[in-house]
């Protein structure tokens, strides 16, 4: 069930060429959070309430593809190697980025999600990459190196797409597809591979398609149910992505840039945790402490959020959903120790195609909360109300993760 590690030195530059490769891609997907809403809230003609429930599809757009492609690219990767994968998937998403730019309406606009979620494999393909080159006892750490390189992605990302998104709302969807096609060039030069032609598996549909890569998970019990836990948090972290653009621009007053600056703290709370706190916390709770212990931090972030009547009281919340990144390395660190080494990919792939399933409730859900709370439902005061379902959400996560991880409590 152990993955046999790489010599140290490869090992080392294999993880260096992961976090930069991972960097980039945030960096690009980060760039367009804080203009893709207004761009949206701009076709609807500055209805905020119709904006919100149209960018709820986006993200139910791009949710589906995902859950249709992504166990077929994480078989490909058992099948081929995680290199071309990775290669691929991030040229295509310059290639996306160039058409989302060039989008004259909304139907277009949805074209550019589908391509996003046909070729957004790279962060599940990353994980398997980290699981090929990582001893088991190892990968938290690794993992939350993965998790830091999302926040520097994060910190730099929305930052400047909130500034050049003031010059013009098109331009930062310019500039993440220069990034994407500048990390494949390279990638193809600098990028090694990390899964051995004797460790490859045979591409089998049965198993790379959405019902067979649940049946995957099935198979493995506590795998499912640890898989559970990370689509229920995903669903409720949906609740930032789909709503905290127009959430704080209508309760607080927030541009643009505030918005991307806003993302950029969070991304500096999420680099501090997963390179200074991640360490120590594995070290001194254990993988199953550490996932509790991020879930309960997760609760009180949403909570804040939901009740803050002014915005510096929001961002206090955002110290507490930084520590809630705890539970993400943890969480993997658990699964792959639970499955073989010729089947990482089929994990990582049948995990993103699971986490699809929140990306298809999350923003749908969100977006139609908030839409309500500041429409039909103002007279209730209550605009948090997306936030607020999102907390209830981990509440449920953590209770799942409690009952799961008993064994791995008693052995840590």
């Amino acid at each position: 069930m152990e993955t046999p590690p790489l010599l140290p030195p490869r090992r080392q530059a294999a993880l260096v060429f992961v976090f930069i490769t991972v960097v980039l891609d945030v960096l690009a997907m980060g760039i367009i959070i804080p203009v893709l809403p207004h761009l949206v809230l701009g076709f609807e003609g500055g209805d905020n309430a119709s904006a919100a429930a149209i960018y709820g599809y986006f993200g139910l757009t791009f949710a589906i593809a995902q859950f249709f492609f992504s166990p077929i690219i994480g078989s490909l990767s058992d099948r081929f190697g995680r290199r071309p994968v990775l290669l691929i998937s991030i040229f295509g998403h310059g290639l996306d980025f160039m058409l989302m730019a060039l989008a004259p309406t909304l139907a277009w606009l949805f074209v550019g999600r589908v391509l996003s979620g046909v070729t957004g494999a790279s962060f599940s393909t990353a994980n398997a990459y980290i699981a090929d080159v990582t001893p088991p006892e190892k990968r938290a750490q690794s993992f939350g190196m993965v998790g830091a390189a999302f926040g520097l992605g994060f910190v730099i990302g929305p930052a400047l797409g909130g500034l050049a998104g003031e010059v013009d709302p098109r331009l930062p969807f310019w500039i993440a597809a220069g990034l994407c096609l500048l990390n494949t060039a390279y990638g193809w030069f600098a990028l090694p591979e990390s899964l051995p032609p004797e460790r490859r598996s045979a591409f089998s549909w049965r198993k790379a398609n959405p019902i067979g890569s649940l049946g995957f998970l099935r198979e493995h019990g506590e795998v499912f149910w640890l898989t559970a836990v990370s689509v229920i948090w995903n669903t409720a972290f949906w609740v930032i992505p789909s709503t905290s653009v127009l959430y704080a621009g209508y309760r607080y007053g927030w541009t643009e840039r505030d918005v991307g600056l806003m993302m950029a703290a969070i991304g500096v709370g999420n680099i501090i945790v997963q390179m200074v706190l991640m360490r120590p916390a594995i070290r001194l709770l254990g993988e199953a402490l550490a996932l509790r212990t991020g879930l309960g931090f997760a609760i009180a972030g949403m909570l804040i959020y939901a009740f803050a009547p002014v915005g510096w009281i929001f961002l206090i919340g955002i110290g507490f959903q930084a520590m809630a990144g705890l539970m993400g390395p943890s969480l993997q660190a658990l699964m792959t120790r639970r499955v073989k080494p010729d089947e990482q990919g089929k994990l990582q792939g049948a995990l993103a195609s699971a986490i699809g399933i929140s990306g298809m409730i999350g923003p749908l859900l969100f977006s139609q909360v908030f839409a309500w709370a500041i429409g039909a439902g103002a007279g209730y005061g209550v605009p948090g109300a997306a936030f607020m379902v999102a907390a209830a959400l981990n509440v449920v996560a953590l209770t799942v993760a409690w009952i799961t991880t008993q064994r791995d409590v008693g052995a840590s």
